[in-house]
């Protein structure tokens, strides 16, 4: 047995304080997108706050971070302040990175923390991290974030398979949200991650990440291994991501508002099944039972209140509680926000169309 930290028990006020946090940071950057104040996609931590609150609760000073283009979420656990990084997600010179890598591509030099936006980099740079760390700072750990799409990418199984091999300080942490962007995970991923990673010599353990404890514990397990240099653990957490792959996903819109969203995609629906030539009438009408299965399944999965991270939180700790520990988390991050709209001159800000 690996002998965990003498404080390895979850203190529930501080991982909900954190996750209250991650999440008053994410709803403000969807806010300033819907200005129109950031371009491009947006892809938003929503869902994920048990996961990384669960696990970022073990990183200390020395130890690494990588991650993914839902680069917000582990710099917030992080302690990382918020104004540079409201200011990067803006494009100005004053942000994190000097407004040049956006809120897909945070960098975090003193923090040890990088992020990126090619799909499964998080677990090759973690590595990197990591085989640093055992010649510049011993006892150190690291830690990647990815999504389950990116366990199918060839560089995540290298990254496995050497931190196996070279018993790396790392752990590699899944999450799981069932869904690759539109389509089900399970349609385009073979056998099991578990296993998967277990056949490369590493520990696999799985966790619900919709409860914050359940990460916690389990990464606890992990640092503790790396620290003591018996290798790398495959962390699986399963959670939702209830804003979708990206803010304004179509298929969370017609989930959540059918009747407004249907009427303005049926005509193109109705075209599609009468175009000629195509595909048989008989195909199209399969695909489209197909497609309307898959739209049901998101809204009784991921989408459903109940699986939300935050709200099961909320209930342990009670409503006066929780409720104080949001509103404090919530007035950082609107003094940040306000501070940062000030120095930009965006008070009033935009409006996406």
């Amino acid at each position: 047995m690996i002998e965990l930290p003498r404080r390895c028990r979850a203190d529930r006020r501080e991982l909900f304080r954190t996750m209250a946090e991650i999440r008053a940071f994410e709803l403000a950057s969807g806010r300033l997108w819907r200005q129109g104040l950031i371009s491009g996609e947006m892809h938003l931590g929503i869902g994920e706050e048990g996961v990384v609150a669960g696990v970022m609760a073990h990183v200390r000073d020395g130890d690494a971070i990588a991650f993914d283009h839902r680069s917000g979420p582990p710099l917030v656990a992080r302690g990382v302040p918020l104004e540079p990084l409201l200011l990067e997600m803006l494009g100005d010179e004053r942000g994190l990175c000097r407004g040049r890598g956006g809120h897909m591509h945070f960098f975090a030099p003193d923090q040890l923390a990088a992020g990126s936006g090619i799909v499964g980099a998080a677990a090759s740079l973690a590595a990197g991290f990591a085989f640093a760390a055992e010649h510049l700072r011993p006892g150190s750990a690291c830690v990647a974030f990815f999504g389950e799409g990116a366990a199918n990418q060839g560089m995540v199984l290298e990254a496995l398979n050497l931190a196996a091999a070279w018993k790396l300080p790392v752990v590699f942490v899944c999450k799981d949200n069932g869904w690759a962007i539109t389509v089900r995970s399970g349609t385009v991923t073979g056998g099991d991650l578990l296993r998967r990673a277990r056949g490369l010599g590493v520990r696999a353990r799985h966790a619900n990440g919709a409860k914050v404890e359940a990460v916690y514990a389990e990464a606890a397990e992990a640092f503790a291994r790396a620290r003591a240099g018996r290798g790398p653990t495959f962390l699986h957490a399963s959670c939702p991501r209830i804003e979708g792959h990206f803010l304004g996903d179509p298929l969370v819109r017609l989930v959540r508002e059918p009747r407004r969203e249907a009427p303005a995609m049926a005509p193109d629906v109705v075209a599609g099944l009468a175009a000629r030539p195509g595909a048989p009438v008989g195909l199209r009408v399969r695909a489209l039972a197909r497609t309307s299965h898959t739209v049901a399944r998101l809204g009784m999965g991921q989408l459903r209140p109940g699986r939300d991270p935050v709200a099961r939180m909320r209930r342990r700790l009670g409503r006066r509680s929780a409720a104080r520990l949001e509103r404090d988390a919530g007035d950082r991050v609107e003094g940040a926000l306000r501070r940062v709209l000030e120095m930009t001159g965006n008070e009033g800000g935009g409006r996406r169309g």
